[in-house]
């Protein structure tokens, strides 16, 4: 041990030396060979170097102050936790993160420029015959966590991208990065090209702030250089949706306290759970951001807390649903692919409406479900249709579930009167809801089907239906509407479209999710308008929603003051 803890002041000595030898200007060329002139100047303008980093394992803390006193070092503040580096020395020795507690120092060196820049040290306590010994032997070998360090002087989202870009034309590539709650920082590291001539082969940007959407990006950069990690990622898909429904289920989220960390032993007792192996799960959600783990026990993050059942736009009956009957549906994907059934119908012996509606449970639980997404009608209220809507005006919400929807609407609109149309058990629990919100007073309620959209209607909304059924279908219930409406009235569809251009969206994944459970789809915006037209209609705006949603507005084909809402 006392070899080692030589060796680690010796590193020590050397990262000192380091750090008082180079500038900006002189290590930027180093680590990106071939970089010069004006993009030299550019990016020594917007960055620092700040620091050289390296880990050590003192036997205590007696023995790191020693070690940082050898070399006159004095850390400027107490050690702060590592989140980045735990959970990186975490995932590459296959340990649990709660036993790596990794501590972060950043002594002051001054320098014969004048500067002053740090050493970084990184701390794991590694006792006489501890189990950590292997660990600390491979780091010491191996040098995973040595980096330089330059700090970003302007942290703004352009310049971000702009720095990553000139370090990736000058061949360094992402090698991670991570987001520190604790000084509030966000990291970005690269790996410098083979030919770099600095000694040290990681580099690092560090930039004030949480800048979760530029680092987000970085990550994934990275990993799409190693296609083996990102499949093996994807292939456990299955395994993050039975976590979060298995936290949901066991009410582990509603046994934390947002407010304050939990010992796993208190959680356990509390949900009736093996301690052990809820640990085992607690880590896994700790690597999604469920939750989070310090010195006081695991706690929420706000992801987290929208699975406890009392919170806000509680999300836990979604848990519940697809870690339940479409989970077990999804295993019959395949099927679908190859036959066009309905994988869901294949699993169960009927359609969804019809098996939710012959379990009270399910029938619940699917229309609580659907009010947990409702976040995406946040902004409908303020919808220009609606704003215009005369005194007294009737908004028909047509297979309008629990109600959710027509509720914030006449919140918002004390001047209008609503009409919910539903199946009969889905009435009642409307009828509860905007009763408890005071507005049953200013609402209709009527049992039936889409043949029986009333006339009379100012403004129907169709929320979230015609993705679960084919064409045919979906032309035949705007043919229904059409029929109701008046040549003033106006039809407002919310659903997910899908993206012309292919990119990233939650409508591409509710595509195949309504294929394999419901017999439905998603469909571009141009396909809506071609169902609107066959039903005598016409496509007059679409607006975008939160999680991917949008409204199309909607007129029947011919009529006055068709005024476009895009």
């Amino acid at each position: 041990m006392i070899t080692a803890l030589s060796g680690d002041t010796s590193r020590l000595r050397a990262t000192v030396d380091f750090v008082k030898e180079q500038d900006t200007a002189t290590l930027l060329p180093l680590l990106l060979p071939g970089l010069d002139g004006p993009e030299l100047r550019a990016l020594a303008e917007r960055c620092d170097f700040s620091h050289a980093a390296l880990i050590v394992f003192p036997p205590d803390e007696a023995a790191l102050d020693a070690a940082l006193a050898d070399c006159g070092l004095v850390a400027d503040a107490p050690p702060r936790p590592s989140v980045v580096v735990r959970e990186r020395l975490a995932a590459r020795h296959n340990r649990s993160a709660a036993e790596l507690d990794v501590r972060i120092l950043r002594p002051s060196v001054e320098c014969p420029d004048g500067a002053r820049r740090m050493v970084e040290v990184f701390a794991l306590a590694v006792p006489p015959e501890s189990a950590l010994d292997t660990v600390a032997a491979q780091e010491r070998e191996r040098q995973h966590e040595a980096h330089v360090a330059f700090e970003v002087e302007a942290p703004d989202p352009l310049v971000l991208r702009g720095l990553c870009a000139t370090f990736g034309r000058y061949g360094a590539t992402p090698d991670g990065g991570g987001y520190n709650p604790h000084e509030n920082g966000t990291v970005f590291y690269f790996t410098a090209p083979a030919e770099a001539k600095a000694g040290y082969r990681r580099v690092e940007l560090y930039v004030p702030g949480d800048h979760s959407d530029v680092l987000a990006a970085h990550l994934d950069e990275h990993r799409t250089r190693q296609p083996a990690e990102t499949l093996l990622r994807l292939l456990t898909g299955a395994w993050t949706t039975q976590a979060l429904a298995a936290f949901a289920r066991l009410g582990v989220a509603d046994a934390m306290d947002e407010g304050r960390g939990v010992s796993v032993a208190e959680l356990a007792e509390e949900a009736g759970v093996l301690a052990p192996n809820l640990a085992t799960l607690l880590r896994y959600l700790t690597m999604l951001g469920v939750v989070s783990e310090d010195r006081d026990g695991f706690r929420l993050t706000d992801t987290g807390g929208l699975l406890r059942a009392d919170a806000e736009g509680s999300m836990r009956p979604l848990a519940l649903m697809y870690g339940g009957p479409f989970y077990e549906s999804f295993a019959g994907l395949e099927h679908t692919v190859r036959t066009g059934q309905v994988a869901f119908e294949q699993c169960f012996g009927e359609n969804h409406f019809d098996h939710f509606a012959r379990d009270p449970e399910l029938a619940e639980l699917f229309d609580r479900s659907m009010t947990a997404g409702s976040r995406m009608f946040d902004p409908l209220p303020a919808h220009p249709v609606l704003g215009a809507a005369a005194e007294g005006a009737t908004v028909v919400d047509i297979a309008g579930g629990a109600g959710e929807l027509l509720a914030r609407i006449l919140s918002a609109h004390p001047r209008l009167h609503g009409l919910l149309l539903e199946r009969p058990h889905t009435v009642e629990t409307a009828r509860r809801l905007l009763d408890t919100a005071g507005l049953t007073a200013r609402c209709t309620f009527r049992a039936g089907d889409f043949a029986d959209v009333p006339a009379g209607g100012d403004v129907y909304v169709l929320s979230r239906v015609l993705h679960d059924w084919d064409d045919e279908r979906c032309r035949e219930i705007l043919r229904h509407c059409a029929r109701a409406m008046s040549d003033t009235a106006d039809l407002l569809v919310i659903e997910r479209v899908l993206p012309t251009d292919g990119s990233p969206s939650l409508a591409t994944a509710w595509d195949l999710h309504m294929m394999c459970n419901v017999g439905g789809r998603e469909r571009r915006a141009d396909h809506y308008a071609r169902l609107f037209a066959d039903a005598g209609l016409t496509l007059v705006g679409v607006a975008p929603l939160p999680l991917d949603g949008s409204v199309l507005h909607v007129r029947r084909t011919g009529a006055a003051n068709a005024g476009s809402t895009a």
